[in-house]
């Protein structure tokens, strides 16, 4: 599922983004050799095949061109690279707009086309988007410890950077806030263990995944709304629970079958038959934008 982490600078956002790939189930030798293909396609020095999920992380001044592919012979471009792994976007907002508009297709399609004078090509994108994001321009609306030293035009303006089609591809978004002082040197870091069960959790979502699609490598967050309707049956008591919830919070079509794909992954991890309104509470919450400032 595509992620959005927001907060104030300093809080980890950056870093739980890059620990993400540790826990994604390793490639497949299928998988590894059409990850090999794609990097080889590019240009990139290989001395053996790609082993390890790809985790890209283009730079804000990188050009649309850098991001969906290019060249006067088309070549793939980061979206392609960080197939079957993780395109990270550190700090969004500070991406040009046009360069985010971009990502919409591979996005919605998990592929992206390439046209060049000297060729078109389309490429794989199937890839798990984690951005982050401060809520506002000095970084600090909202923290406790640093007062925010902008204005509400700034704030909303910055925000505004994304647009609406854009976070409504966005599966979660997650606020990080920071640990208190006096909780720092007593804050116990992850162990080896609870690292390995989150990643066996993980593997146990995954088959009941492979399972519920018939043994295909399809998941949750790449179902279209068909396939949800056909593949993820909802009780009446939790349907009319989304529903109401979808009324209430303005939910695009889009919004409302992520929140279903959310829940579903969530009852995986659970290991759990059926969806529970608990896991579309929980799928709700994920989807509340980043908080704007009132005039």
């Amino acid at each position: 599922h595509n992620i959005l982490f927001t907060g104030p600078p300093g809080t980890g956002k950056s870093m739980l983004a890059k620990t993400l790939p540790s826990l994604l189930p390793p490639l497949t030798p299928d998988e590894q050799l059409a990850v090999t293909k794609l990097h080889s396609l590019a240009g990139l020095s290989l001395d053996q095949s790609v082993q390890a999920r790809p985790f890209r992380a283009p730079h804000h001044t990188a050009s649309r061109a850098s991001l969906i592919g290019g060249g006067s012979v088309p070549q793939p471009g980061e979206v392609s690279l960080a197939h079957l792994g993780v395109l990270f976007l550190d700090e969004l907002p500070e991406y040009p707009r046009t360069t985010l508009e971009v990502l919409r297709q591979p996005l919605e399609d998990t592929t992206v086309t390439v046209t060049r004078a000297r060729g078109r090509a389309t490429y794989p994108a199937d890839f798990m988007l984690v951005a982050t994001m401060n809520p506002c321009p000095c970084g600090y609306y909202g923290d406790p410890t640093h007062a925010c030293t902008c204005s509400s035009t700034q704030i909303i303006a910055y925000q505004k950077r994304l647009s609406g089609p854009l976070m409504d591809r966005i599966d979660m978004i997650i606020p990080v806030n920071r640990i208190p002082t006096e909780q720092l040197l007593s804050h116990r870091a992850t162990t080896d263990h609870e690292q390995r069960h989150a990643i066996a959790a993980i593997s146990t979502a995954i088959r009941a995944q492979a399972a519920r699609y018939g043994g295909s490598a399809m998941r949750n967050s790449r179902l279209s709304s068909a396939q949800v309707r056909r593949s993820i049956p909802l009780s009446s008591e939790v349907k009319q629970f989304l529903d109401t919830a979808s009324t209430k919070l303005a939910l695009s079509p889009r919004g409302y079958f992520k929140v279903i794909k959310v829940a579903q992954t969530i009852a995986d991890l659970d290991e759990a038959p059926h969806i529970t309104i608990a896991h579309i509470s929980e799928a709700l919450q994920y989807r509340q934008p980043a908080p704007a400032k009132t005039l």
